[in-house]
């Protein structure tokens, strides 16, 4: 099933310029720019989806038309096979924005008990599922009776996070949840998309963290100055691609590595041991042959195959309309 699908969808911001010479009106002319344009995009149920981009490449704008912010200029979208804006749908939906507004006077749990009543819980539900959702999230015993404006910025995300599942979602949306926290707080934020595909939640966020994504997803769209660039599965998009071989020995003969040197990307001699960085696979036979012949020691064979990261900035920097679509057949 496909839970989120866009067609063509289109986003085209007009801004109109007056020109104005000693008080007198010379000309006028609009200015457009296109924030999004002609994207098709798909996500099946129970994956996790990364919308990934520099800034400005269009990820909260698509998330904003998603979720009835913005709309579109041409184009069309869908949420579990409904039009935007379907009330029964939006029901289903969690949503946390890239920069998320908060009253700073209301306490952590009166904050999620507010939003509790916007969704139409009862008092009873509330009261459970506001005591899970603060241990669920990792939020400290006194978060609660803490006002909002106390929170550090890692516990706002989470808070945030937590109303965004209060209502049990099927298909939750973040914008930048990763944003702005340490390298604890990010992998606390992945543990809990990871424990929401568990659960047979949808997760389609946009990131620009690559490492992190690279780390939870099924599938991830690249976009850059509004259009899209890549788009597959991971495991598509990345595994094939043995970029070059990492060797390291120890006890080799001197000559053997000069010998090999010129051959090698990269050699590195500390102390008895040499690391070698090969393109082609010949060459780490060579090593191997060098290794048994001297009776040195192999540490270890490491193919390298491109990570996220350099995939991600090899795809943006040759530019839109070279888009690479690694699984076609499915939701990307």
């Amino acid at each position: 099933m496909i839970v989120v699908e866009t067609n063509k969808l289109s986003k085209i911001y007009t801004h109109d310029f007056i020109d104005v010479e000693h008080g007198r009106l010379r000309f006028n002319f609009m200015r457009r720019t296109v924030a999004l344009a002609d994207l098709d995009l798909q996500v099946g149920k129970g994956e996790i989806v990364g919308l990934l981009g520099p800034n400005g490449a269009g990820k909260s704008t698509t998330i904003k038309i998603l979720m009835g912010i913005l709309f579109p200029s041409s184009g069309s979208a869908k949420l579990m096979g409904r039009p935007l804006g379907d009330k029964a749908v939006k029901a289903k939906i969690g949503f946390l924005p890239e920069n998320p507004f908060f009253y700073d006077y209301l306490k952590g749990e009166e904050f999620l008990d507010y939003y509790g009543q916007l969704y139409g819980m009862s008092k009873a539900d509330r009261r459970k599922r506001i005591r899970e959702l603060f241990d669920y999230v990792g939020l400290p015993d006194h978060a609660p009776n803490l006002p909002l404006k106390g929170y550090s910025k890692g516990m706002l995300q989470r808070i945030g996070l937590a109303q965004a599942i209060l209502n049990d979602p099927e298909v939750v949306v973040l914008d930048e949840p990763q944003s702005g926290l340490d390298p604890l707080g990010r992998k606390e934020i992945r543990d809990i998309i990871l424990s929401l595909k568990d659960r047979g939640k949808t997760v389609f966020f946009s990131s620009h963290v690559l490492s992190d994504a690279e780390l939870i997803c099924d599938r991830v769209a690249i976009l850059n100055k509004g259009r899209l660039v890549a788009q597959g599965e991971l495991g598509h998009l990345l595994s094939s691609k043995i970029k070059d071989y990492e060797v390291i020995v120890t006890g080799m003969r001197k000559e053997s590595v000069e010998a090999l040197r010129p051959h090698a990307i990269k050699c590195i001699e500390r102390d008895a041991d040499v690391l070698f960085i090969f393109e082609k696979e010949d060459d780490v036979r060579e090593v191997l042959r060098r290794v048994i012949d001297e009776n040195a020691r192999l540490v270890s064979v490491t193919p390298r195959r491109d990570t996220l990261e350099e995939y991600f900035i090899r795809e943006v920097t040759r530019g839109p309309g070279a888009a690479e679509t690694g699984a076609q057949g499915g939701a990307a």
